[in-house]
């Protein structure tokens, strides 16, 4: 039996009439009578008796109808069943960021995400350079950058402070460095010019063009390592500073050198709601840990 045929039954035994069940189901009531007798013709068996009047079902329609309410109440489970999964969020979502930023950032962010919402699946792709993984297409990117190019969806999260840091020994070890007036006569740990989107270059070029003592490293996380280790001073985003606990931070907050945290969204995937709630959870969540610190610098001595 074809299931259409119990659409138009169905129809025509609540509206009564050929041309209310034609206003039920949107076609003419020349459609529905055309159905109604391919229906009693195709399986030999009368399902209303036809009067002046209108329609009224015989037994054998009696039976039909019940059939037929009993399967638009599955389908119409099934249909808010289907709705339902297409909100839950459920899935894998794909995000990009640095390999600094995940460790020092976003790393205890994605724990709590995936113990909120264990259905969805996290693929986390990291690299020094997070442009470097556009080709993997990720739903979601996490990017330091003051100009995002226009094209891409997203939203600002916070802006990042960078702050001078160096380790309780190597502070120990040089009591009298005057960061404010010598500051070029300390060690000073800097990114080379393959690394070269972090937002202080202005700053380094001010004050330590005469720096003679440099280790230059072509990633933030090797620079961070190398000021824990005492090797130098290192100019680092204080989301790092802050959180290492054997750096001091040895100025203010470095005044115009600040960069914006961008999370960008897929333009192909962003209408999905496993991601749509990974970008608010994300978003949310990191605009608590990003907070900068206050203006005074941490002792030297």
């Amino acid at each position: 039996m074809d299931w259409d045929y119990l659409r138009y039954l169905r129809a025509l035994a609540i509206g009564g009439t050929l041309a209310k069940a034609g206003e039920l189901l949107g076609v003419h009531q020349t459609t529905v009578l055309r159905r109604l007798d391919q229906m009693e013709d195709a399986l030999g068996v009368r399902f209303f008796e036809r009067n002046p009047n209108g329609l009224r079902l015989t037994p054998a329609g009696e039976l039909a109808f019940r059939e037929a309410e009993r399967l638009a109440a599955d389908l119409e489970t099934l249909q808010r069943k289907l709705v339902g999964a297409d909100t839950a969020p459920v899935g894998k979502v794909r995000i990009a960021a640095e390999d600094v930023m995940l460790a020092w950032l976003l790393a205890p962010v994605l724990a709590e995400l995936v113990n909120a919402y264990p259905d969805i699946e996290l693929e986390v792709l990291t690299d020094n350079d997070v442009s470097n993984l556009a080709h993997r297409e990720p739903d979601l990117t996490l990017r330091p950058e003051n100009r995002p190019q226009a094209t891409w969806e997203g939203e600002r999260i916070a802006s990042l402070a960078s702050a001078v840091y160096g380790s309780g020994g190597f502070c120990r070890r040089h009591r009298d460095m005057d960061l404010e007036n010598a500051p070029d006569r300390q060690t000073w740990i800097l990114p080379d010019e393959t690394f070269s989107h972090l937002a202080t270059g202005r700053w380094y070029r001010r004050h330590l063009r005469h720096a003679v003592s440099v280790i230059r490293c072509n990633s933030l996380q090797t620079m961070v390592s190398l000021a824990r280790a005492g090797a130098g001073l290192a100019v680092l985003p204080c989301y790092i500073g802050e959180r290492a606990g054997d750096l001091r931070r040895l100025s203010p907050p470095l005044e115009g050198e600040s960069v914006d945290l961008w999370l960008h969204v897929n333009q192909d995937t962003q209408q999905m709601t496993r991601v749509r709630v990974v970008m608010e959870f994300l978003a949310g969540r990191l605009r608590e840990l990003a907070v900068n610190p206050e203006p005074e610098a941490g002792s030297s001595g």
